[in-house]
């Protein structure tokens, strides 16, 4: 059964009269009175009004928005084809690929699969700001911009440690967003979420700081990943489509990028996240300046300290009250080491600023690059020392990277676990880095490797652990390992 429903306004002398209107149900109409221009009665409830006391939103949207654009990221993939006689079990023991060789054998067939999201333009002369996930394994972008221009894109950098990536399009004299600060945000403060979904030229919605720091796990879960995780945390509305929006405060300046929402069934409900400025900006300045990310790291396996951490640990460390970093343990030659911080110190502020959560230390250190030097309160017996720290790259060294210092894993293009200890004894080597999925545009995909794959040796050099794998940074020409039914593959890179 259709309801209809009928509203209308009338102004009347002295205020304003409303109702509403359902054909199903006796008419109801509710009286309200205008007393003044801004002071409204209804019943016995009273609300002031003073514009003043409420933030004026309109010049932050309407400038930031001409400055997000939507991005088109097309992939093509293989389409996966049976061979003319099925399934050959022999050719898979052999790693050759169903159908090899066979008569009348068709050639790869592929398919183009469309995606896409958002970005925000911080140089007149075309550079974009958008996520990782967005563009992760596109092999051409589409950029669409807000008065509806279109171009094609060359992707300059990415980031997945951080979700952060960087776009060119050849264009000048484009309107762009300027870096605020999110070190300066503060809880309850008003900000919008700016995107350009696909098919939507620009949503603007607004909202509030619910929480600074946030770390979600939601980067990766691989505890020697070099995820970066600070997210700010917001209750304005994001949806799919907004990743690699504008995150703007009320002055129209970019302090995050819309990265991910917390949801059960993948729409909104109440929570966004977005990467703040301090990370954003170190990101695509390196990605600018280097092809890749300086990432500067301390050195250490760490646990905050809360009630958990009293709960199952404070018996045993001696530590009674919340607060800090407790420091589980140093690697040797790394900045930490060198510096003089040693296990069972507790890590209370880097330059001065507290750190109580993962997120703030993660976030203190991620903004800066190997062989800065930054200052580390550690109580140690009850007693404050201060540590002069010189950060470090990945491979332990203070040197800055270059484009030749190839994220490893990342071009390896897959996810990776350690090789259990039981596989391990089975196929009698000492460790390994096991592939447990395979991106279609990496290393692994083009050699034809296949997951369950153990990794033992890259470039004749030993891996034994994510660790090892992670402190790698030259160029791959070989790789070297055994599958678990036993057999040893090496696969040549051939330029």
């Amino acid at each position: 059964m259709m309801f209809l429903g009928v509203a209308a306004v009338a102004a009347v002398a002295g205020g304003v009269s409303a109702w509403y209107v359902n054909e199903q149900m006796p008419s109801k109409i509710e009286y309200i009175t205008t007393t003044s221009e801004h002071q409204t009665q209804l019943g016995t409830h009273f609300t002031a009004y003073e514009e003043s006391k409420y933030p004026d939103l309109t010049y932050a949207a309407e400038n930031a928005v001409k400055a997000v654009v939507n991005i088109e990221a097309v992939q093509r993939v293989e389409v996966p084809q049976r061979g003319q006689f099925g399934y050959d079990p022999f050719l898979e023991f052999f790693g050759i690929p169903q159908g090899y060789g066979r008569r009348g054998q068709s050639e790869p067939q592929y398919q183009e699969r469309r995606a896409g999201g958002s970005g925000v333009i911080i140089s007149e002369d075309g550079y974009i700001v958008t996520n990782n996930h967005v563009v992760d394994g596109a092999t051409k972008l589409r950029v669409t911009l807000n008065d509806g221009r279109t171009f094609d894109a060359e992707l300059v950098g990415k980031d997945s440690a951080t979700d952060i990536a960087l776009v060119k399009i050849d264009q000048d004299g484009l309107p762009t967003l300027p870096f605020g600060s999110s070190d300066a945000l503060r809880l309850g403060e008003w900000v919008l979420a700016i995107g350009s979904p696909y098919n939507l030229q620009s949503t603007i919605t607004a909202g509030i700081v619910s929480a600074k720091a946030r770390s979600l796990g939601a980067l990766s879960n691989d505890p020697e990943d070099f995820s970066i995780e600070s997210f700010i945390q917001t209750d304005a509305a994001v949806n799919p489509g907004n990743s690699g929006g504008a995150l703007v405060n009320t002055r129209g300046e970019l302090v995050g990028i819309n990265t991910l929402i917390q949801s059960q069934t993948g729409s909104y409900i109440g929570y966004s996240f977005a990467v703040p400025e301090s990370i954003v900006k170190k990101v695509v300045v390196d990605l600018k300046q280097y092809g890749v990310v300086q990432r500067a790291l301390l050195g250490i396996g760490f646990q905050v300290i809360d009630q958990t951490f009293i709960d199952h640990m404070g018996e045993e460390t001696g530590i009674k009250e919340v607060g800090g970093i407790y420091v589980g343990s140093v690697e040797e030659g790394g900045a930490a080491s060198e510096a003089g911080i040693r296990k069972g110190d507790i890590i209370t502020h880097i330059d001065g600023v507290e750190v109580n959560d993962a997120g703030t230390f993660r976030e203190r250190i991620a903004r800066h690059s190997p062989n800065d030097k930054v200052k580390i309160s550690v109580k140690r017996a009850d007693k404050v020392k201060l540590f002069e720290v010189t950060l470090r790259n990945k491979a332990g060294k203070t040197e800055l990277l270059t484009k030749e210092d190839i994220d490893v894993s990342e071009s390896l293009g897959g996810k990776f676990v350690d090789a259990s200890e039981k596989l391990c004894r089975e196929l009698d080597i000492r460790g390994g880095v096991q592939v447990a999925g395979i991106k279609a545009d990496g290393i692994l995909a083009r050699a034809r490797v296949k997951e369950g794959f153990v990794i033992t040796h890259i470039n004749n050099r030993t891996v034994y652990s994510l660790s090892d794998l992670k402190k790698l940074t030259g160029k791959i020409h070989s790789i070297d390992g055994i599958y678990p039914n036993g057999r040893s593959a090496s696969y040549v890179l051939v330029e």
